[in-house]
């Protein structure tokens, strides 16, 4: 048994909370077992297809749906068993969060098989308390758990994000710069990227608990109502993440804006100060006859004069006016 040959990890459960592994030698052909079998596969294993198109029993329709390519949460139920595909954040070390993983699931009574594309810390946790005997009773059991975990693994995400939104607020007032645009825009990027599979997943969660599946007790029924409630509150925090974002980014381009009236209103005095400067100086410096002062050994001294009086007067009008 190996990642590689498509079987991650087969357990038959005791009901007590613990499980027996199995390996594809007790998968094949008709084996019975003394209690639900809960298969995890990866979708990209060299045996994963063959089994599941030619061993496994399970209808054309299901295992293409396990094998899909691309995928979005969504539930069907058929035969008296559930076909869901649910989506978990990626903590792949080197990866981004709202990079979300697929998890696709068929379950009935006797059997749970989940496939992956890649690792799932959520399916990791399951496994772990299988190993300590405090792991699932049976597939429905199974399948609430897998569901509570994966929306678990995303609560440090959503809190992460949360404590950003606050050091980009408190940055906005007391320490503006231009790195906060960049930490806003990848904010956005996630809320946005995490909400396209979460709104999706929630429906997905409140049907399961909706629907009368004959094999699902009633406690694991409320747990899925509980796990639909937990993914509506995480779906309400990326709008609220997005619409704080969006208030920051309105006041960011206020400021800027302010910024750049104000240098252009600093200019356009400068400017006025100057002109009649300019066009005094420019009638002085023709090269024609009568310029005044031309000849007098103080007529630079006059008319340097004569231009600080000119601009002290117009400080002094733009004050009257309020321009400065």
């Amino acid at each position: 048994m190996s990642e590689q040959d498509g079987l991650i990890s087969a357990y038959v459960l005791d009901g007590n909370g613990a499980g027996r592994e199995i390996g594809w030698a007790e998968l094949s052909g008709d084996a019975e077992f003394d209690g639900p079998v809960w298969l995890h596969l990866d979708r990209n294993g060299e045996k994963t297809e063959e089994w599941l198109r030619n061993v496994s029993g399970l209808k054309s329709l299901h295992v293409d749906a396990l094998l899909a390519g691309e995928t979005r949460p969504r539930v069907a139920f058929m035969d008296d068993g559930i076909l869901m595909t649910l989506r978990g954040v990626n903590l792949n070390p080197g990866a981004d969060p709202e990079d979300m993983v697929s998890l696709r699931i068929w379950a009935d009574q006797n059997r749970i098989v989940t496939v992956r594309l890649r690792k799932l810390m959520a399916v990791n946790d399951v496994r772990e308390k299988l190993a300590e005997g405090t792991g699932p009773l049976n597939t429905s059991d199974t399948l609430k758990m897998l569901a509570q975990g994966l929306l678990q693994r995303m609560n440090p995400v959503i809190e992460n994000m949360n404590d950003e939104i606050d050091s980009l607020e408190d940055d906005m007032v007391e320490n503006p710069s231009a790195d906060i645009r960049h930490r806003l825009k990848v904010l956005r990027r996630v809320a946005i990227s995490l909400r396209r599979y979460l709104a999706p997943q929630r429906e997905a969660l409140a049907r399961v608990q909706m629907e009368n599946i004959s094999w699902m007790a009633p406690d694991d029924r409320m747990a899925f109502r509980e796990c639909a409630d937990q993914a509506a509150r995480i779906v309400e925090d990326l709008d609220a993440m997005r619409e704080r974002a969006a208030v920051i980014q309105d006041e960011l381009s206020n400021r800027i804006a302010e910024h750049m009236n104000r240098n252009m209103y600093t200019l356009s005095v400068v400017a006025a100060l100057m002109l009649p400067l300019g066009v005094i100086t420019g009638m002085l410096g023709m090269n024609v006859g009568g310029v005044p002062l031309a000849e007098n050994k103080d007529g630079f001294l006059v008319i340097m004069g004569l231009l600080a009086g000119i601009v002290a007067l117009q400080v002094l009008i733009f004050r009257r006016l309020k321009w400065i």
